[in-house]
């Protein structure tokens, strides 16, 4: 997220109106503060339901004037009536050369599998979890005597480098996929 916000300057075509987080003591939030922009908290254990939850959720992105929604280490799962609201303008990375490994533990997985590569994917944030349309990849190379944890600060890095450079050609109104070695 702060990588995000930091990309954002004069002339970009984009610019952050809100950073929203569901747990309180998300470090995003200063982090977001000291930036100048505004920051808001929806814990979902407060809420009554998930679709109270996501009403919240809702009702803050409108109220600060958000057109294009860009997760980014938000753990939640959204409903399909949530995410119908924000088709074709919500954004998510994901720690995995998407369609492999969607969901959970993605280093463990390209390791355990062998594999020579791993990487992260933005991708367009539809209702099956982790399978909308790619619009970035970024690769690095898995290491011999990677760990689950040396893989994802690698992969950590070249996210801070994709999800920004896909941002932009987005809020452009380019949609071509975007691909970093």
């Amino acid at each position: 997220m702060e990588a995000l916000l930091r990309s954002i300057g004069p002339g970009h075509p984009a610019q952050p109106v809100l950073v929203l987080s569901n747990r309180a003591d998300a470090g995003g939030l200063e982090r977001a503060r000291a930036l100048g922009v505004r920051t808001a908290v929806v814990d979902h254990r407060d809420q009554p339901s998930r679709e109270g939850f996501e009403a919240a959720l809702q009702a803050e992105l409108e109220a600060a004037g958000a057109d294009l929604l860009l997760l980014a280490g938000f753990m939640r799962i959204l409903t399909p009536g949530f995410i119908a609201r924000w088709e074709g303008r919500a954004l998510n990375i994901h720690p995995s050369l998407l369609p492999l490994y969607p969901g959970l533990h993605t280093h463990a997985r390209a390791l355990a599998a062998g594999d020579r590569e791993s990487g992260c994917t933005v991708h367009e944030v539809t209702a099956a979890l982790d399978c909308g349309p790619v619009l970035g990849q970024g690769r690095v190379p898995v290491l011999p005597g990677d760990t689950p944890a040396t893989l994802a600060a690698r992969v950590l890095e070249m996210e801070h480098r994709l999800y920004p450079a896909v941002l932009a050609r987005f809020a452009a109104g380019d949609r071509r996929p975007l691909f970093l070695p």
